[in-house]
């Protein structure tokens, strides 16, 4: 007999598979689930039916082309009234009235009395046409039956046969009978189909106009491709924005507010309509309500521009199709076109487009140019592209300054006479210096021009990019004068306002850009100096009105309004270099972007135009010149310079390094010393670059026998 053993401890080690316990699992029964009725179950089936996508799109088609046939139908009956009566030249004199024309209402007036005229005389025409008729109809069937015997006879002569006299009108009245038949055997099946073809006709008419509500619509017309812009669509929109005054002038004018406006034109990705606003309202109460039009309109406010031309009363609207302006204009020709050559005088940058869809191309002759916005939005990528195709003219000359230092502007390189790529304020400082420079250049033009009116000179273009660092800059000269600042001691400031002043007049240009203009980094009269300003997306009104005046803002110029990181290189142009329409201040331009490989391609293209440009490249101060080896590099690959231009060169390559104290006679103590000299040519001292090779080989050998010894 065997023992059960209990133990009194609990094991600390697992159970093995073999002495596991067996673990018994009692599953209890369902409980019993009642069965759910007939009607809930066959409402849900009916809810899930009319939920369905199906469901929805078979009644938004029943719906939709439903109305298409009924308001088709009122549509032609309204056009059937309006020609059979004058009730459209009632319209159209009410407007006229309502708008405050009454030279306009005076002459629909008289259309209306034409008319009434011209239908008294059809009604009184009728009385007497019943006798016409008659006389009419019994002339033609005498002279018809005369004509049929005399065929007979003709026929009766020449077959000798005296039956062949009435054959001809025997074989008309068979074949009057014929189509009697004929009519009689069609015309069961034409009244029983006539119905149907007029329902579809009716229906065409409908579809054509999307004569249903918005919700019934294809889902392409509701949604994709935005609503189609109707006269009816702009009245609308233009009687639902808020303002008494227009909506109670379109309330008067009945069904013929569209008499406000003026054709509606397909105007590149887009359309654009002229609307003539009615006594009362002002201009500007339609451009603040910008978005609430645009929503009108089934579009969104980046799509929706408001102008002011030059007829009073009345604004410019350009409604893009829906989703159009986020689509790339493509490549710049620049890049496409491998012959393009410019002409800084007569020709033109081909900048980007329009909102039309034209192509938009910048004249630079003799004009300052100013391009703002904020970070990252296109603008030195915009102020580049005009500038690689001006590069394309051999004859103009670049100075130029990037207070950004990214590689930007690098290549400019080999096409430029003066390179100055950093942000710190050393490269301010010598930017300011080459504006100065710039304006030293200019004081000698126009000393030249006092005694040779007749002289020409070639352009010069002063660029400085990121030119709020140069404004901002807290550096001040051993002259205790500041660089930055806007004050009249400031270097940087009094240096571009002197160009500005008189720059054009010898083709020494400024051009700037700058980022998120305030007064301090953008001085009133720096940005009003300049003849070309453009402006990409900024954050306020007041920042528009600095980038691009009061004149355009107020005629509907809205930066402020371009979408951040979406409306890249779209800029608003205030500029008399650019072809915009007649009486308009500004005008929109979807700008071409070059990446930085087809910039240096074109930059190559440039290189090749010219004779060989040696660029002066900044370098940081502090490093130790080694003069001989600067003014090789100054001199480049011309045969000779003036020694004044060799001074002036080495000046802008490191003005602290060769700064006052390099005179033309420490210039000729360098060669000298080397065993060369400057020597004189027509009369003034020039270098040569063999003599300042051969002095650099001098000085080599010289070395190389000292290391020997």
């Amino acid at each position: 007999m065997s023992e059960n053993v209990v133990h009194l401890h609990k094991p600390t080690d697992p159970p093995t598979p073999d002495t596991a316990p067996t673990v018994l699992t009692v599953v209890p029964n369902p409980a019993h689930v009642r069965p759910v009725p007939l009607w809930v179950r066959s409402g849900r089936a009916l809810r899930t039916a009319v939920k369905h996508e199906s469901t929805k799109a078979t009644a938004r088609a029943v719906v939709r082309h439903g109305l298409y046939t009924v308001n088709g139908g009122r549509m032609v009956a309204r056009r059937t009234w309006d020609g059979r009566t004058g009730s459209r030249y009632e319209r159209y004199m009410r407007a006229a009235e309502a708008a405050g024309n009454m030279e306009l209402a005076a002459e629909w007036e008289e259309r209306l009395q034409r008319f009434r005229d011209a239908r008294h005389r059809r009604r009184m025409d009728l009385l007497h046409s019943p006798l016409d008729v008659a006389k009419g109809a019994a002339v033609g069937t005498g002279m018809g039956i005369g004509v049929l015997v005399a065929l007979g006879i003709v026929m009766a002569l020449n077959t000798h046969e005296v039956g062949d006299v009435f054959t001809p009108l025997s074989a008309t009245i068979e074949f009057i009978g014929a189509l009697i038949r004929i009519v009689q055997i069609v015309w069961g099946p034409a009244i029983t189909i006539g119905p149907f073809l007029a329902l579809l006709a009716l229906w065409s008419v409908g579809r054509k106009q999307h004569a249903a509500p918005q919700w019934a619509l294809p889902a392409n017309v509701r949604s994709g491709e935005g609503e189609p812009i109707t006269p009816s669509i702009v009245v609308k929109a233009l009687r639902d924005l808020g303002i008494p005054a227009l909506r109670n002038a379109i309330k008067e004018m009945g069904d013929a507010g569209a008499s406000m406006l003026g054709p509606i034109r397909i105007a590149g990705c887009g359309v654009e309509v002229d609307v003539t606003l009615p006594s009362g309202v002002a201009t500007n109460e339609v451009q603040t309500r910008r978005r609430k039009l645009a929503e009108n309109l089934t579009r969104h406010e980046h799509e929706v521009f408001i102008m002011i031309p030059a007829a009073a009363r009345t604004v410019r609207l350009w409604i893009a199709d829906s989703g159009a302006l986020d689509e790339p204009i493509g490549p710049s020709p620049l890049v496409t076109d491998q012959t393009m050559t410019a002409n800084y005088k007569t020709g033109r940058a081909p900048w980007g487009r329009n909102l039309r869809g034209d192509a938009a191309e910048l004249s630079v002759y003799q004009r300052h140019m100013l391009v703002t916005g904020r970070s990252n939005q296109g603008k030195t990528a915009s102020l580049r592209s005009v500038a690689l195709w001006l590069s394309l003219d051999r004859s103009v000359q670049f100075w130029i300054a990037d207070l950004k230092g990214v590689g930007d502007w690098s290549m400019f390189d080999g096409v430029a006479q003066v390179l100055i790529e950093g942000p710190s304020d050393d490269h301010v400082v010598r930017a300011t210096e080459m504006v100065e420079d710039a304006v030293e250049e200019m004081n000698r033009r126009i000393e030249v021009r006092r005694t040779d009116p007749t002289a020409v000179f070639p352009p010069l273009i002063v660029l400085v990019d990121e030119a709020q660092v140069a404004f901002m800059c807290p550096v001040v000269g051993e002259d205790k004068r500041p660089y930055g600042g806007a004050k009249a001691t400031s270097r940087y400031f009094m240096a571009v306002r002197k160009i500005h002043n008189q720059g054009r007049a010898v083709d020494v240009l400024m051009w700037q850009g700058t980022q998120d203009p305030t007064d301090q980094n953008l001085p009133k009269l720096v940005r009003e100096g300049a003849h070309t300003r453009a402006s990409l997306v900024l954050g306020t009104e007041t920042q528009s009105r600095m980038a691009l005046g009061d004149k355009a803002v107020d005629d509907g110029a809205a930066p402020h309004m371009l979408r951040q990181g979406l409306d890249k290189g779209t800029l608003v142009v205030a500029s008399d270099g650019i072809e915009m329409p007649a009486g308009q201040s500004f005008i929109t331009v979807r700008t071409h972007f070059i990446g930085d490989e087809p910039a240096a391609e074109i930059a190559e293209r440039a290189k090749a135009l010219r004779d060989g440009v040696t660029t002066l490249r900044v370098v940081e101060q502090g490093e130790e010149r080694d003069a001989l080896a600067d003014v090789a590099a100054v001199i480049g690959d011309a045969a000779r310079l003036r020694t004044n231009e060799v001074l002036k060169r080495l000046h802008a390559l490191d003005p602290k390094a060769y700064g006052d104290q390099w005179t033309n006679d420490r210039l000729k103590a360098l060669l000298e010393e080397h065993g060369e000299e400057p020597k004189k040519s027509h009369g003034v001292m020039v270098v040569h670059r063999d003599h300042v090779l051969r002095a650099l080989a001098n000085r080599d050998a010289d070395s190389s026998a000292s290391a020997a010894e």
